[in-house]
C-alpha cells in the first residue's frame, strides 16, 4: 500500500533507536524497583504509572523510530502525525508515568534549578510553539531535513520544550503544582491559539511549500539519513515522494498534514480541558461542602 517492499527491516524499525528505547525503559524499571527500595522519600510506582510510561514510550518509538517516522519522509501527512504523537501525545504520558520522588530529586539538582525559569507556563508555551512554528517555515524545514545533526538536535530540543510545556498542566510533583483550574484552562487555550498560525500557513498555502516533499533530488537526499545506502539508491529511480503519495498532489498532502496536526492537538487538549475542568469543579465543590458545617456551627453557637 505504502511501498513497504522498497524498504528493509532496518529502514522500517530503526533497531538502534529501538535498543535505546528498550534501555531507557529498563532503566525506568530499575529506578522504580531496586533504586526506589533504597532511596529516601521514595514511593512505590503504581500500575497506572507503569502503564502510562510504557504507552508513552511506545508512542514515542512508533513516531520517531517506527514506520510512522519513515513515512514521515515520504508524505507530509505522516510527518505531522509523527510530530503530534511525539510532542503532544507522548510527553504527558511519560511525565505522569515517572513517580513524583524521581522528579523531586531531578528538579532539586542544582544545575537543573538554574534553568527553572524555562518551566514558567508562559515561557514554556512560547518556547515550544515558537520552535514548532519556526521549524515549519519552508526554508528552515528543508534545511533541518537535509542536515542530520541539526535534525536530531532540533528534535531533542523540541521534545524538551514539549515536556516543559506539558509540565504546567500535568505537574509531576503534586505539592509544587501552583496552577489553579482557571489558570490551566487559560493555558490550554493559549497553547491551542499559539499553534494555529503554523497550521494555518500549512493548510492554506496555495502550493506545496517544502522542497523535501516535492523536489525528487531534495527528497532522496533527505531519505539518505533514515534508510540504508542500498535503499537510497533504489529510491532514486522512483521519481520522488509522489511515488508513495496516495493523495492527489503534494499540496493536498500538505493540507491534510496540517489538518491532522491541528485535529490531534484539539482532541488531546480537549480531553485535558475536560479533565482540568472537572478536577477544578470537584475541588470547589469539596471546599463548599467543608464550609457548610462551619457556617451551621457558627449559627448554633450564636
Amino acid at each position: 500500500m505504502l511501498g513497504l517492499q522498497y524498504f528493509s527491516f532496518n529502514d522500517l524499525w530503526s533497531p538502534l533507536f529501538l535498543a535505546f528505547m528498550i534501555m531507557m525503559t529498563a532503566l525506568y524499571f530499575v529506578v522504580i524497583g531496586p533504586v526506589a527500595e533504597k532511596a529516601r522519600g521514595s514511593e512505590k510506582a503504581t500500575t497506572r504509572q507503569k502503564v502510562m510510561f510504557l504507552c508513552g514510550m511506545l508512542i514515542l518509538y512508533m513516531a520517531q523510530g517506527g514506520p510512522i517516522s519513515l513515512f514521515g519522509h515520504t508524505m507530509f501527512t505522516f510527518h505531522m502525525l509523527s510530530m503530534a504523537l511525539s510532542y503532544i501525545a507522548a510527553p504527558p504520558l511519560i511525565m505522569r508515568g515517572i513517580p513524583a520522588w524521581v522528579w523531586r530529586k531531578a528538579l532539586d539538582y542544582r544545575p537543573v534549578r538554574w534553568f527553572s525559569f524555562l518551566a514558567h507556563p508562559i515561557v514554556a508555551a512560547l518556547l515550544f510553539n515558537g520552535l514548532f512554528s519556526f521549524y515549519h517555515i519552508p526554508v528552515i524545514h528543508d534545511y533541518v531535513m537535509l542536515n542530520f545533526t541539526v535534525h536530531r538536535l532540533y528534535y531533542i530540543v523540541l521534545f524538551i520544550t514539549a515536556m516543559l510545556m506539558w509540565g504546567s498542566l500535568v505537574h509531576p510533583i503534586p505539592e509544587r503544582d501552583r496552577g489553579s483550574g482557571l489558570h490551566k484552562i487559560g493555558y490550554i487555550f493559549l497553547n491551542m491559539v499559539l499553534l494555529t498560525p503554523a497550521c494555518g500557513l500549512i493548510i492554506f498555502a496555495s502550493e506545496s511549500i517544502y522542497e523535501t516533499y516535492s523536489n525528487p533530488n531534495a527528497w532522496v537526499a533527505a531519505m539518505g539519513y533514515c534508510v540504508s545506502p542500498e535503499t537510497q539508491l533504489r529510491l532514486q529511480g522512483l521519481g520522488g515522494p509522489s511515488f508513495f503519495n496516495f493523495l492527489s498532489t503534494a499540496q493536498q498532502d500538505q493540507q491534510v498534514g496540517g489538518i491532522v496536526m491541528k485535529m490531534i492537538q484539539e482532541l488531546i487538549f480537549g480531553v485535558m480541558l475536560a479533565y482540568v475542568f472537572f478536577q477544578w469543579y470537584r475541588k470547589e465543590s469539596q471546599e463548599d461542602d467543608e464550609n457548610i458545617p462551619l457556617q451551621v456551627s457558627g449559627r448554633t453557637e450564636a
